[in-house]
């Protein structure tokens, strides 16, 4: 089994499946995101920018984007993808140079991935006094719990399960999640807020496998186990399927001073 930092960066391996098969941002999260704000952002640090699909959301508002991420070949998607004047720096979040300060940083999916000592402070380092952080993703589910019941028990030989729990253990029935709840302990950030923004989506069967290759749980596993579990998936779909792609956004402010 790979740890955190290797199951990040084994994403670029597959990173042309992730730009065509895991679903973009809607447009409603920059709203919120530069709402909350409260005055204009120009400037913005992404972390764990992957293939750019959060960076074109914020890029195409005027914002000035510094995309980065430790993977060589998921820059070189995002580059494909993305306005000219996005800057791209190839680091992994605890690698970032300390100066520069940012009107926003942001992390879409990504945050899960960073080392926990010293992340809100360092964080709150790259942030003007003021300045905003976003942290936003979500899991995709099927949305018809017979077909869920289906792929879970056809991946059950292999994966137990194929989310991230909660990286500080933090119970899903309860109202604040992580890492709005840590956002709030941390002492550096101030108005923690947590929305969520509802999305359903339907694509068929084998852009479904399709995105199902992208997620680390199963990139983990050795590839011939990773054809079969695939293969036992795609026999129990329908040819389309709805899935439930709704963003968790949180939302947070740097103290002053």
């Amino acid at each position: 089994m790979l740890g955190v930092s290797g199951r990040a960066r084994s994403f670029g391996a597959v990173a042309e499946a992730y730009e065509r098969f895991r679903p973009g941002y809607p447009a409603a999260l920059g709203d919120l995101v530069l709402t909350y704000a409260g005055r204009p952002v120009r400037t913005a640090l992404e972390i764990g920018a992957g293939t750019g699909k959060a960076t074109r959301l914020f890029a195409e508002r005027g914002v000035t984007v510094t995309a980065t991420d430790p993977d060589g070949a998921m820059l070189a998607e995002l580059r494909r993808r993305v306005p000219a004047d996005v800057i791209t720096v190839r680091a992994a979040f605890e690698d970032l140079p300390p100066g520069e300060r940012y009107g926003l940083v942001f992390a879409a999916a990504a945050l899960h991935w960073t080392h926990p000592d010293g992340r809100w402070p360092r964080i709150a380092g790259l942030l003007e006094p003021g300045g905003v952080f976003a942290s936003f993703g979500g899991p995709v589910r099927l949305a018809d719990p017979g077909v869920e019941e289906a792929v879970r028990a056809a991946r059950a030989p292999f994966l137990a399960s194929d989310e991230i729990p909660s990286p500080d253990g933090t119970p899903p029935e309860q109202d604040m999640q992580w890492p709005g709840t840590e956002l709030q302990r941390s002492g550096w950030f101030t108005d923690v807020q947590q929305s969520v923004i509802e999305r359903r989506l339907t694509m068929g069967a084998a852009d479904y496998v399709g995105l199902l290759t992208t997620i680390s749980a199963y990139l983990e596993l050795p590839a011939p186990a990773q054809k079969q579990v695939f293969r036992r998936i795609r026999r129990v779909l329908p040819e389309r399927v709805e899935i439930v792609g709704d963003v968790t956004v949180h939302l947070a402010r740097r103290r002053d001073g």
